[in-house]
């Protein structure tokens, strides 16, 4: 059976004393595109810090390619995981060319510069998220979402077998919200493995191969779409009434939310007494 590109045995994850989730356990191949999701506050983002080196586990083992988290320094894993994080801050100075191409450091010694390859890259990265007309305007003079396909075109740059997205969809409109989870699947697709976190799940519904759904400080459910996008599961771990339906033309999964009945009642009374 072909290795597996990152696994984690029984990973308990959390900050200080404080666990978030305790004894997940997956493992993860080529081709993969893998969409985590769960209520606010329930591990998505931890999760990936932590398989990343960036948090201390609390308990259990992280393998890249059949070798423990701990035996990688910093540049190794560097060319094994790129890792796109929330609200990253850029300072004064960057153009968009110049970010991409700091994706390029853990293939550069000290004292090396970039070479005429790594910009072709970078500017091949940047066509590829629509980026290219930013190549010479400062990071600071663009929009959030310009921002944002910026930095994707850096993690691309990096050129890793496995690709972390936290969030990626932060600051984008509808159109390039969908754009990205095509990114991933044609990414998954030319054998990367992508673990994404996801809020929109009817988009991760349509694009990923596989959710793991976090909540009640544990891994719920580790499946197919179809198989952890079920009324029972989300609701446990959302804590509310929600409904999964198939739409009978294209197959999509269909998820909202219901309103509690007495929980609505008691909504309305208060609205009532703010309008007057």
């Amino acid at each position: 059976m072909e290795q597996a590109v990152i696994e984690f045995k029984k990973l308990s994850i959390g900050y200080q004393t404080k666990a978030v989730a305790k004894e997940i356990s997956a493992a993860f191949w080529p081709g993969e595109m893998a969409g985590i999701v769960g209520c606010n506050g329930a591990g998505k983002s931890t999760l990936l810090k932590t398989l990343r080196g960036l948090l201390p586990k609390m308990g259990g083992e992280v393998l890249y390619f059949g070798r423990p988290l701990e035996s990688y320094k910093d540049k190794e894993l560097a060319t094994k995981v790129a890792y796109l994080q929330q609200n990253v801050e850029i300072g004064f100075g960057y153009t968009g060319q110049e970010l991409v191409l700091a994706g390029r450091y853990p293939y550069l010694l000290w004292w090396e510069g970039e070479s005429e390859d790594d910009k072709r890259l970078a500017l091949d990265c940047m066509a590829y998220t629509g980026t290219a007309d930013l190549a010479d305007r400062p990071v600071t003079e663009v929009s959030g979402g310009q921002k944002q396909r910026l930095l994707l075109a850096k993690v691309l740059a990096q050129q890793t077998p496995l690709l972390f997205l936290d969030e990626p969809t932060t600051g984008l409109d509808m159109v390039y919200k969908e754009e990205i989870f095509r990114f991933g699947r044609e990414l998954a697709r030319m054998g990367k493995t992508v673990l994404m976190v996801v809020h929109e799940l009817d988009l991760a519904a349509k694009y990923c191969s596989r959710i793991l759904l976090l909540g009640e400080g544990k891994l719920l459910a580790d499946g197919s779409p179809q198989e952890v996008f079920t009324a029972p599961l989300l609701s446990r771990a959302y804590k509310a009434n929600i409904s999964v339906h198939k739409d009978p033309l294209t197959g999509a999964l269909e998820l909202t939310t219901e309103p509690d009945p007495a929980a609505a009642a008691e909504e309305r009374a208060l609205l009532a007494k703010i309008c007057g």
